[in-house]
């Protein structure tokens, strides 16, 4: 069973998008027109024994205008500081012009030319390299690999090799070679768009050891998931699709405005957590007493109301799916988010108010932190009585504390406004947590 640290997960997912490119004799076969600009995120995960565990996103921006081809992405790893990359290439040849990259581990800038130029900040130890070194000779940035593998001239049995740039401090040599082991087809399942055909992609790199999987649309040449393997280590990106449009109810956005603006019916209520049982669940054999049962959301909690309409239905639904299988959610249209009305929690009794509604079904939602005090009796040991040597009983001896925990409440709750001008009271409670 492998043994995953933080540094080496960050490592190995950051390889992704710097592992292997293109080389001079096959930059012609290279095919520019594939790529298309465009926005997308993809989810990393951790894969260890079969399971998957989310670690963090890649927002990946893609811009062929011009004679150039420039790729941002900005990188949120769980705990960390963003990190934020850029690459620019000569959109014909592929020769790389610029790479910048700022975390909380570095600060580097390169120019690429007759001489590449620059700096690189190890930001642990404070030390500054300057770079400056032969640039003319081919190679392309390795940073720019998933885009510029899917270019090439795919087909089953296809195998290449190639110079690859990649500056690392502790380099003696900063260019490497990638070899495109094996290509071969297969069907790789979408999270949105069903099956699809693609290229199953094997590069290597004989140097360090590594390997990468990609799986490569054969129509679109989009990178649904790309496997990484180094040092023990597993990292898989899978292609979130966040632009796809997956929700198929249609939306009409005057009418959803006017469910939350054109009435004057009113819900209002209250939000707590109640839980008779937690003190139990915590310590089930010690004996609970004066458990606070009523925890009301603290004032300024924010509470959600969502006209609960076919789209918002069929979009919960989709994003509970989502959410069992481990997979990040569909995100909402600019459209569809200004339909959301919120309030916060007024008083300290966690009471709330939406006003101005129409009559239908709306979806209400909140969340909050609360602290679960209590006292129990704890057996901290036990008295044997005997009378004339013999032994008659045992008595528990026992001490009275008081604790108290971390809890939170996740709750929701769908309400039914019938009648214009009607004022609707609702408990908005979670009972178990």
């Amino acid at each position: 069973m492998f043994s995953f640290s933080r540094k080496s997960i960050v490592i190995a997912a950051a390889m992704l998008l710097a592992a292997v490119s293109g080389s001079a004799q096959e930059q012609g076969k290279f095919d520019p027109k594939l790529l298309k600009s465009g926005n997308y995120k993809l989810a990393c995960y951790k894969v260890q024994d079969g399971n998957e565990t989310l670690i963090g996103t890649f927002a990946i921006g893609v811009n062929t205008s011009g004679d150039k081809f420039s790729l941002t992405t900005t990188t949120a790893f769980h705990g960390m500081d963003l990190w934020n990359d850029t690459a620019v290439s000569n959109l014909n040849t592929f020769q790389p012009i610029y790479r910048a990259s700022h975390n909380d581990m570095r600060e580097m800038v390169l120019h690429f030319g007759n001489d590449i130029t620059g700096y690189h900040i190890d930001k642990k130890t404070g030390k500054k390299r300057q770079v400056k070194e032969a640039g003319d000779r081919p190679f392309v940035d390795s940073y720019t690999y998933p885009f510029i593998l899917s270019l090439l001239p795919l087909k089953s049995g296809y195998q290449t090799d190639f110079p690859v740039y990649d500056y690392k401090p502790s380099n003696k040599n900063n260019v490497k070679t990638a070899v495109v082991k094996e290509v071969k087809n297969n069907v790789y399942k979408t999270l949105h768009s069903g099956s699809r055909d693609v290229w199953e992609v094997t590069v290597e790199e004989p140097s360090t050891g590594e390997k990468s999987i990609s799986y490569i649309d054969k129509k679109s040449r989009r990178l649904w998931q790309v496997d990484i393997f180094t040092s023990g280590l597993q990292v898989r990106m899978i292609d979130t699709e966040s632009d796809a449009n997956t929700i198929k109810a249609p939306f009409d956005k005057a009418a959803t405005l006017k469910m939350i603006t054109g009435g004057k019916a009113i819900i209002s209520g209250q939000a707590f957590a109640r839980d008779h049982d937690q003190g139990r669940q915590l310590l089930s054999k010690i004996q609970v007493i004066n458990i606070q049962a009523k925890q009301v959301a603290p004032k300024g909690t924010q509470v959600v109301l969502i006209p609960y309409n076919d789209y918002f239905k069929e979009w919960v639904k989709v994003n509970e799916s989502q959410r069992k299988k481990g997979r990040e959610g569909i995100a909402l249209s600019e459209e569809a988010a200004a339909c959301i009305k919120t309030t916060t929690v007024y008083d300290d009794a966690g009471h709330f108010e939406f006003v101005n509604l129409m009559p239908g079904e709306y979806l209400l939602f909140t969340e909050f932190s609360f602290v679960h005090t209590y006292s129990q009796t704890e057996v901290v040991g036990y008295t044997d009585h005997y009378i004339n040597g013999m032994f008659q009983y045992s008595s528990a001896n026992t001490v009275n504390n008081s604790y108290s925990t971390g809890a939170g409440a996740s709750i929701q709750k769908v309400v039914t406004v019938s009648k214009p001008g009607e004022k609707v009271e609702v408990k908005l409670k979670k009972t178990k947590q």
